[in-house]
């Protein structure tokens, strides 16, 4: 049997948010580095890169 990661979401303005169960409705997720940023904190330097705003 296979273990298989969640991925949760909490940006509701995200077409890939799942309100109800605050989870990602993507099977996987692109993880990019933010651009001109060193701090060395995750918060500051990653982002979603594959957000997709509602419309």
């Amino acid at each position: 049997m296979e273990d298989h990661q969640k991925i949760n979401c909490t940006v509701s303005s995200c077409l890939y948010n799942g309100k109800a169960t605050k989870e990602c409705l993507l099977t996987n997720i692109i993880v990019k580095p933010c651009e001109n940023c060193s701090s060395g904190t995750a918060s500051t330097e990653t982002l979603c890169g594959s957000y997709k705003a509602k419309h």
